[in-house]
C-alpha cells in the first residue's frame, strides 16, 4: 500500500493559521474560564490539533522546518492572547453589571456581633475582685517551676505519698509543670515579710481527665500571713466568697461544708464543699450521688512551710486556700462538662 504524500511546507503553515481562526470562533460564545481553558487544551495540549499538525514536521526538508516552527509559535501566541482577551471582556462585563445594580446607601448596615471575655476570664476577674474587697492583692508566678517550689517547700519531699495525688507532668528531673499555684505563695513569702495577703490565680497542670477535671485548668489560691490569724478568719473569708459569688445567682443559694481533710502544707486542713447545683443535694452524676461538689482545699499553714521560707511560726500564723475556677463557673452556670470551656464552640461561649 502506498503511503500518503507528504504535505508541503505551505500546506502545513496554512493548516496552522486555520487553527488560530477556528480557536477564536470556538471561544467567542463561551462565558466561563473553565470551559475556555478546556477548549485551549484541545488545541494546544499534547494530543491537541496543533500537535497533530506538527507531527508532519519530520517529513519536510530540514531547510523548511524552521518556517513551520515559527508558524506554530505564532498560532500558540495567538490562542493565548485570544483567551486573555476573552477573559478580560467577561471581567469587564461583570464589573459593569455589578456597578449597574441599584444600591440604597441609606439602608442600615448589617450588624456584626461584638466579642466578649471568655467565661473563665470573667469568673477569674470576679473572684479577684471579691477577694480584693477583703484586701487581697494579686500575685503571679511561672507555670514551669522547680520541684522545690512546687513540692518540697510545701512539706512534700520526693517520697511523700501526697505527690501521687498531684499526677505531675515532669519536664526534667527537677523541673515540672506546676500542679497548683501554691509555689506563688512560696515565692511571695520568700520575697516579702508578713503581713501578707494575696490571691494567686493561674493555669495549672495535672494528669486528670473526666467530666469535672481537665489536664490543664485554672485555679485561684489565697494566702494570709499575720499575727493572730485564726481558723475562724479562714471560714469567714470563704463564707464571704460564697455569699458574694453565688448571692442572687441561684435560687435558694448554696450551703458550704468544711470537711476535715489532709494536705501536707496545712494543719488542720479541710475540704471545702458546696451543695451540688444540679441536683440540689439529691445526688447526680456530677456529684457522684453525694449531693455535694468539692470546690477546693484550705487550712492553717503548717509550721514546716514557714520554716522553709524563713518565717517565725511562733510569731506569725496564717491560712491558705485554693479552688478551681472552672468548678466555680460550673456551679454557678449549671455547666456539666469542663471540656466545654476549651472547645471554642461559640454556641456555648456566646451564652456568657
Amino acid at each position: 500500500m502506498t503511503a500518503p504524500a507528504a504535505p508541503s511546507t505551505e500546506e502545513l503553515i496554512a493548516a496552522l493559521d486555520r487553527l488560530a481562526d477556528e480557536f477564536a470562533q470556538a471561544i467567542a460564545p463561551l462565558d466561563d474560564e473553565q470551559t475556555m481553558r478546556a477548549t485551549q487544551a484541545q488545541f494546544l495540549g499534547k494530543k491537541g490539533q496543533v500537535s497533530a499538525v506538527m507531527k508532519e514536521l519530520g517529513r519536510l526538508p530540514p531547510a523548511d522546518r524552521p518556517r513551520v516552527g515559527e508558524a506554530a509559535n505564532r498560532v500558540k501566541d495567538a490562542i493565548a492572547a485570544a483567551v486573555e482577551a476573552r477573559l478580560a471582556t467577561l471581567a469587564a462585563a461583570k464589573r459593569a453589571t455589578d456597578l449597574a445594580r441599584s444600591v440604597d446607601l441609606t439602608l442600615p448596615g448589617q450588624p456584626s456581633g461584638g466579642g466578649h471575655l471568655h467565661l473563665l476570664t470573667q469568673v477569674r476577674a470576679e473572684l479577684v475582685a471579691i477577694f480584693g474587697e477583703l484586701g487581697f492583692a494579686v500575685a503571679e508566678g511561672p507555670q514551669i517551676d522547680t520541684d522545690w517550689h512546687v513540692f518540697e517547700a510545701l512539706a512534700m519531699p520526693k517520697d511523700h505519698p501526697a505527690r501521687d495525688m498531684q499526677d505531675t507532668f515532669y519536664l526534667a528531673d527537677e523541673i515540672v509543670l506546676r500542679t497548683h499555684t501554691s509555689p506563688v505563695q512560696i515565692r511571695t513569702m520568700l520575697a516579702r515579710k508578713p503581713p501578707i495577703r494575696i490571691v494567686a490565680p493561674g493555669i495549672v497542670y495535672r494528669r486528670d481527665d473526666d467530666a469535672t477535671h481537665s489536664p490543664m485548668f485554672s485555679q485561684i489560691e489565697g494566702l494570709l500571713v499575720d499575727r493572730n490569724v485564726r481558723f475562724s478568719d479562714l471560714k469567714g473569708v470563704l463564707t464571704h466568697l460564697v455569699n458574694r459569688f453565688f448571692g442572687g445567682a441561684m435560687s435558694g443559694g448554696l450551703e458550704v461544708r468544711f470537711r476535715p481533710s489532709y494536705f501536707p502544707f496545712v494543719e488542720p486542713g479541710v475540704e471545702v464543699d458546696f451543695t451540688c447545683a444540679f441536683c440540689r443535694g439529691g445526688g447526680c452524676r456530677l456529684c457522684k450521688g453525694s449531693g455535694w461538689v468539692e470546690v477546693g482545699g484550705a487550712g492553717m499553714i503548717d509550721p514546716d512551710v514557714f520554716a522553709a521560707v524563713g518565717i517565725d511560726a511562733e510569731e506569725f500564723t496564717g491560712f491558705a486556700f485554693g479552688m478551681g475556677i472552672e468548678r466555680m463557673a460550673m456551679l454557678r452556670h449549671n455547666i456539666t462538662d469542663i471540656k466545654l470551656y476549651y472547645e471554642g464552640d461559640l454556641r456555648f461561649l456566646s451564652q456568657f
